[in-house]
């Protein structure tokens, strides 16, 4: 079937509200103003945008006071908006279409660390809870960022052994106390890993005790780096 083909069976559409467009993969021009994209100046660790420039490698309060188990942080935007939309739709409408264009920004806002990197990792769900939901969005969006880099995705190296409470509702200390040893790499994951820059890739950032969790199990097996990278991330405004 050709494109006109595939364009009458499915119009392109909005990615945001649906409304029809030209062409696939776009957002109208409200729904794109909806879009709070986090951009420099920022935290080198955090990615926490700061409101002007204080040059070079300087750090947020909360990286100083409270340094991460991860190397940095990196994020496409505020989650909000159109950002909000697209993550809703990837995990709860089995929009996996999205992960593609996701994945697109994504590789903009890594500041160059995906193509630093000598692999790629998705936050596991565990095998009941992906049972339940049939695909892992995380894992959609680090694959389609790995095809896009030409960078290996390392689907089985890092397991969810634990089955955790949802993370939504509870506060900073219990998230960080649910998902507490919820990971661990696997046997045959331990040789990717060991001695390697990576890329992990997960939704949402929102208080980071999942992906703490997670970069604490790669670590203890010996990986060099750990760039934490999500499509959106809940923030306050620049500080």
């Amino acid at each position: 079937m050709g494109k006109a083909g595939v364009d009458l069976l499915f119009p392109p559409a909005c990615l945001g509200c649906g409304r029809r467009m030209a062409v696939h993969g776009a957002a109208c021009t409200t729904c794109w103003r909806s879009l709070r994209l986090i951009e420099k100046p920022y935290c080198p660790v955090y990615g926490t945008p700061f409101a002007r420039d204080l040059g070079p490698g300087i750090l947020s309060p909360q990286a100083i006071a409270d340094p991460p188990v991860f190397d940095r942080l990196r994020a496409v935007a505020h989650h909000e908006g159109l950002a909000r939309h697209l993550v809703h739709g990837l995990k709860y409408r089995d929009r996996t279409d999205l992960a593609p264009v996701m994945a697109q920004w994504m590789l903009r806002a890594s500041d160059g660390e995906v193509a630093r990197a000598e692999a790629i990792l998705a936050v596991p769900l565990h095998v009941m809870r992906l049972a339940g939901r049939r695909f892992n969005q995380s894992a959609e969006l680090a694959r389609a960022l790995a095809k896009l880099a030409n960078r290996p995705f390392l689907a089985d190296a890092l397991r969810r052994t634990r089955r955790t409470r949802r993370q939504v509702g509870l506060g900073q200390r219990q998230r960080q106390e649910n998902v507490r040893g919820a990971f661990t790499v696997t046997q045959e994951g331990q040789s990717l890993i060991f001695g390697r820059r990576l890329v992990l890739v997960d939704d949402v950032y929102t208080t980071g005790a999942t992906v703490s969790a997670a970069v604490r199990a790669l670590k203890k097996a010996g990986a060099a780096e750990v760039t934490v990278l999500t499509f959106a991330r809940a923030l306050g405004d620049p500080i």
